[in-house]
């Protein structure tokens, strides 16, 4: 009971840290999680209900580089624990050996045999040892909620770029019936310029306009080659060996739960991995603490030997011993006080970015339900400036058919309506990236077993 009440380690509290009782943000648009929240229950991408993006998801947990970094990382934090925990306990040998000696200058020749066996304990009597364990399984759980993070950031990288492929591929559509669309308005042009009706500076505006849609659609062609190079390396495989067919975009947006404030303290693994530092160092300044304190060291030892393998079992050969073994350090000069300062300033400084790292993770769920709630009101807006851009360009260029307006005119109305339709690509395709970005600022689901309920 004396020994235990000189315990080193400081008791480990969770540091304290403010949380709102609800996002600001989130107004009457998102409702709290139910019990049954969405994000608990599975793969947060499947909220999106693309069938493509659940299979890509899947390959890229199994063969992404980053994740199985992340894994072998966690591999090696958890044979520091196993190692640790060996310490506490005692280690025993056992040696043998055999000795011919012979030559003319010997003065006895013959086989000599030794056989010991050997224990040595070094008791934790101020849980050093055990702050040792405690400092490397805190740091296993931080690699494994590194892990989490390595994983969430990788699914999250990957939809972002499959959505803006997608995206993409409702651009090129877009922009390969536009050029068809100004390869007919030539072509009236032409027509109208041959009759001479009107001046070739026609043609030469809709020569023009046509030539800046199709390099349009090959900046576009180039962008989804890039997302596709992404997704390849994303899922572990070389661009030259991935394609990805274009097929038909729904920007889904989904309603992402957003739970009560506290539980993204669970959530977000990054935060998981702060808080488990914190322990990692507090147990550090347990470490530094005992070298106040004398080390003990047990050594016990049973040996036999003789001239013959056969004397090693005769009990008139055996020797034995018992040892004890107390040192300590008498004058250091205050390096150990300084030791253990530094140990303790390491914690204060892993307490502090604890605290930045949950007052960034409530900064990014803000801004993402911002974003999210922005977009959601612009996107009818969009909606009926390309309504209206469409049906300007058609009667102007009607009109223009009839030489009621000038071809300049025409040209502004279907450059703007093209603009219009763009950007309600953009606004789409940002609503669902926003929606990624809000889930991986909720954690995206993640708990570990290790972590106290919310």
């Amino acid at each position: 009971m004396v020994l235990a009440g000189c315990a080193t380690q400081p008791a480990y509290q969770p540091p304290d840290m403010p949380v709102p009782v609800a996002f600001k943000e989130a107004g009457a648009t998102w409702a709290p999680a139910a019990p049954a929240d969405a994000l608990d229950r599975g793969p947060w991408w499947e909220l999106f209900g693309d069938p493509e993006l659940n299979r890509l998801a899947e390959q890229v947990q199994l063969s992404n580089q980053n994740i199985a970094a992340a894994v072998a990382a966690y591999a090696q934090a958890q044979a520091v624990v196993r190692q640790q925990r060996a310490g506490l306990l005692p280690s025993v040998s056992l040696s043998g050996g055999a000795t011919r000696t012979g030559g003319e200058g010997a003065a006895r020749s013959g086989l000599s045999t030794q056989a010991s066996l050997g224990v040595d304990w070094a008791p934790d009597l101020w849980d050093r040892l055990q702050s040792g364990v405690n400092s490397a399984q805190a740091n296993a759980q931080a690699s494994e909620a590194d892990l989490a993070s390595a994983r969430l950031s990788a699914v999250g990288t990957l939809a972002s770029a499959y959505f803006q492929l997608r995206e993409a591929d409702a651009e090129i559509d877009l922009l390969q019936a536009t050029v068809e669309g100004y390869e007919r308005s030539l072509q009236i042009a032409r027509n109208r310029y041959a009759a001479g009706v009107v001046a070739q500076t026609d043609v030469l505006q809709a020569q023009t306009q046509l030539a800046n849609a199709r390099a349009d659609l090959a900046t576009v062609r180039q962008n989804r080659a890039r997302f596709e190079h992404a997704l390849a390396v994303l899922t572990g495989q070389a661009p030259a060996d991935f394609a990805l067919p274009r097929a038909a975009w729904v920007p889904t947006v989904p309603a992402v739960p957003l739970g009560v404030p506290s539980t993204l303290l669970q959530r977000r693994p990054d935060i998981a991995a702060a808080e488990r530092a914190v322990a990692a160092a507090n147990a550090q300044i347990g470490i530094q603490r005992a070298a106040y304190f004398p080390s003990l060291s047990l050594g016990a030892s049973a040996g036999t030997g003789g001239s013959s393998v056969a004397d090693l079992f005769k009990a008139s050969t055996l020797v034995w011993s018992l040892g004890l073994s107390v040192a300590q350090t008498i004058f250091d000069a205050g390096a150990t006080a300084a030791r253990v300062d530094e140990a303790q300033a390491a914690r204060d400084g892993r307490v502090a970015a604890y605290r930045q790292t949950v007052l960034t993770a409530f900064q990014s769920v803000e801004d993402q339900l911002t974003v999210l709630r922005t977009l959601q009101e612009q996107e009818p807006l969009r909606r009926e400036a390309v309504a209206a851009a469409q049906r300007t360009a058609e009667q102007l260029l009607n009109r223009y058919r009839e030489g009621q307006v000038g071809y300049t005119e025409v040209v502004t109305a279907q450059v703007s309506a093209l603009s219009a339709q763009r950007a309600l690509l953009q606004l789409q395709v940002n609503r669902q990236l926003a929606a990624v970005t809000l889930v991986q600022a909720l954690g995206g689901g993640w708990q570990a077993p290790w972590q106290a309920p919310a």
